[in-house]
């Protein structure tokens, strides 16, 4: 249906809008599920076909190149221009034959997406020749270009020499017909602008630190340790002819605007349910998607909000996971428009519905396949367990501020704390069975004794009682941010839009720092002639102390936890420039800089990208808030009320005044009504634009976004709730925008 102007329905003449949204409706109504179709019945025949996988590589390389390249991935060593070009070789053959026509270097830029710049292999060459040419030079690095990526100062716009590095712990994979190389992003000075390079520094420094305590005192066969990560991607699906119709979801990723459904959540009938056909359709065809490219989702499910649903992969070397989940994440929003879905990966993209997350699960492995976080069958197992989980309880606790600043962003300050999400205080559930066992520890160790080898033998009988299997019921607590979960950690705060590097990154770095002080304080014991084993459980008892306040195993929504927590001196940090402000404290400093994670300029420059970036979004939600109130439903309610006092003026012309002043007094209460709503939007739009122009005039990054934070965003709530006000005034056949009940209920 073509509309150049209103066209009258009923009574009413319908605008633009409103015409949108009900032709949404009507191809909603006749979407039928699309047909998907794997490349075989058994994943395993082409899981990882489109990687550059080492197995592949074994095929393709020479053996000494490979056992080369093999040894400088797993010892982080430089590989020899020999070995590039052997490998660019390799790999251009290998994505030729898949049909690779260009080659891209993959990065990750401090934009929260990812990057890349698609160059052809075609060469031309004299006299009308060419050939397709991809060498080692071409693999190793390239300049991209960085003039316009987020760099919080490091360089001039007008210095636009920025390098991508190749990361060959992340194999390379073909899109369509592009070979995809991940690489780290740098700037001409050697300074990260990327998520991925500090991420790879905090995993080399956790693997030392981590691989000194395991060989000092528990197994001297391990040579690494691996730190793994499995995320749980939350997300929204809402239907594209839906999506189109809601300019605040097309723009900002959530609704501005929407009075809650008569139905949501609260039947919880939603979560595990059976899964609608069209959405099976659309997850079977991003799972394959996802399959060939050797990301090992494995796990599906409807979540607790209408319309919300979770995909979970199987864990793997954390930096291979970041990767995987940001290609996973630009799969979903491919695959969602075959199936005319919208994917939404926004926080909290519906009041008052269930916000979505990214949990982190995290734990340490190592290259001899035990899961540190998972007890054993000895006391030597058990203790060494003990070691690794009473030592990241420590660093959480005293790293909390810095953990909090980790996510801090726009969208999941709308969700910490709301309906299931974990809140903004930084906590640590671990469940009855081991609050009891460092309580055991605490009470058994005495300060500076050495212990009778009855002591001791009780201890290790006692530790020894830790089941293999923690069947305490650990995971269940969902109000707390990090949680133990039998073997890992789950960090539960991470919003689901994140990139995890910065999260996994911060989290790596304070375990690591936190064990090597751990290490320092146990041979400083031993120089005084205490036992090795004796030692480490003095160490651990002053860490158990030192981290209780952290320790939390209540309900974190209720009121009581928000007092308890300000008495034991824990954060309460709300918002974003706040959290971030904890960037650049004293302890944040020299925690990066020495540990050589990120310099302060570096440290510095991340600081100013992620308050611009707030605050360039709460901006855009500013003013799409302002455009919708004030361009669409004030016209729709001006609409609506003509309509009402055309029919009041009719029954002024028909009844009598004793008749009329009762009978039109509903309508006459409502005109009012819509008339004091109308002035009143009108009125905080205006006030909040002024506000807004006012914060854009700050010259401090920080000034600004704390402006924007308390001045502007305090508006949203006031004009959100006129405007939800007038959507259950107006007839439902004029309302502009796509209502709750058929954004989420619709699929």
């Amino acid at each position: 249906m073509n509309v150049k102007g209103p066209i009258r329905s009923g009574l009413f003449y319908l605008n633009k809008m409103a015409i949108h949204r009900f032709q949404a409706l009507q191809q909603v109504d006749s979407r039928k599920p699309q047909l998907v179709t794997a490349p075989s019945s058994k994943v395993s025949d082409f899981f990882g076909s489109q990687v550059f996988s080492w197995k592949v590589m074994r095929e393709y390389l020479p053996s000494e190149a490979y056992a080369t390249l093999r040894t400088s991935v797993d010892k982080g060593t430089q590989i020899d221009r020999g070995t590039a070009e052997q490998v660019a070789s390799a790999m251009k053959a290998w994505a030729l034959q898949l049909g690779a026509t260009h080659y891209t270097h993959w990065f990750q830029p401090l934009t929260g997406s990812t990057a890349e710049k698609h160059d052809a292999f075609f060469e031309p060459l004299a006299d009308g020749f060419s050939m397709e040419a991809f060498g080692g030079d071409k693999l190793v690095q390239q300049e991209p270009d960085a003039s316009s990526f987020p760099n919080g100062g490091i360089r001039n716009t007008f210095e636009a020499r920025g390098y991508t590095a190749w990361d060959p712990s992340s194999p390379a994979f073909v899109i369509g017909k592009t070979l995809c190389i991940p690489t780290v992003f740098v700037a001409y000075t050697g300074e990260s602008l990327d998520h991925k390079a500090p991420l790879l520094r905090s995993v080399h420094f956790l693997d030392k630190a981590a691989t000194t305590v395991v060989q000092e005192y528990f197994d001297r066969n391990v040579s690494r340790v691996i730190c793994t990560l499995g995320c749980e991607q939350e997300y929204f699906l809402v239907d594209r002819a839906l999506y189109n119709a809601r300019p605040d979801l097309a723009l900002t990723g959530r609704t501005l605007f929407g009075h809650s459904s008569a139905k949501n959540q609260q039947l919880d009938d939603h979560y595990f349910g059976s899964i609608n056909d069209r959405v099976t359709a659309y997850m079977r065809d991003f799972e394959t998607e996802a399959l060939k490219l050797g990301i090992p989702v494995k796990t599906r499910h409807n979540e607790v909000g209408p319309g919300q649903f979770e995909c979970a992969p199987v864990f793997e070397e954390v930096s291979l996971a970041v990767d995987h989940n940001q290609l996973l994440m630009d799969i979903m929003e491919k695959v969602a428009l075959r199936h005319d879905f919208r994917v939404l990966f926004h926080e909290k993209p519906f009041a008052g519905i269930n916000g979505s997350g990214k949990h982190n699960n995290w734990a340490l492995a190592t290259d001899t396949g035990k899961n540190l976080l998972s007890p054993g069958k000895t006391p030597k197992k058990n203790i060494q367990f003990l070691t690794f989980f009473i030592t990241t309880i420590r660093a959480v606790y005293e790293h909390a501020d810095l953990l909090r600043a980790s996510i801090a962003g726009s969208g999941n300050d709308h969700r910490l704390g709301a309906n299931e999400a974990p809140p903004a205080i930084m906590s640590v559930f671990i469940g009855s069975f081991l609050t009891q066992i460092l309580e055991d520890i605490e009470q058994w160790v005495k300060q500076g004794e050495k212990m009778s080898p009855d002591e001791k033998t009780e201890l290790k009988l006692n530790v020894i009682k830790i089941p293999e299997i923690l069947l305490d019921n650990t995971d269940r607590n969902r109000t707390s941010p990090f949680a133990f979960t039998g073997n890992k950690f789950e960090f539960r705060a991470v919003g689901s839009s994140a990139n995890c590097s910065s999260a996994m990154m911060v989290l790596n770095t304070i375990v690591a720092d936190q064990l090597v002080k751990f290490h320092s304080e146990v041979q400083k014991l031993v120089a005084k002639d205490m036992k090795k084993d004796e030692a480490i459980f003095q160490v651990l008892r002053k860490y158990i102390i030192e981290s209780k306040q952290i320790r939390f195993e209540g309900n974190g929504y209720g009121e009581e936890w928000i007092t308890e927590a300000e008495k034991r001196g824990l954060s309460n940090i709300k918002t974003t420039p706040q959290a971030l402000d904890k960037i650049l404290s004293d302890k944040s400093r020299k925690l990066f800089k020495d540990n050589e994670i990120l310099s302060e300029r570096e440290l510095e420059a991340r600081y100013e990208i992620d308050l611009e970036r707030y605050t360039k979004k709460i901006q855009i939600e500013s003013r799409v808030m302002g455009d919708l109130a004030v361009n669409h439903v004030l016209p729709t309610a001006v609409t609506y009320q003509n309509v009402l006092i055309e029919n009041v003026t009719g029954l002024k012309q028909v009844l009598s005044d004793a008749e009329f002043n009762k009978l039109a007094a509903e309508q006459l209460t409502v005109i009012r009504e819509i008339s004091e709503r109308m002035t009143s939007i009108r009125k905080l739009v205006s006030e909040m634009v002024e506000v807004r122009k006012t914060a854009n005039l700050c010259e401090s990054v920080r000034e600004q976004a704390g402006d924007y934070c308390d001045k502007v965003l305090p508006f949203f709530e006031k004009i959100r709730r006129e405007v939800d006000k007038l959507e259950l005034i107006v007839a439902d056949e004029l309302w502009p925008l796509p209502k709750y009940r058929e954004l989420l209920f619709n699929r």
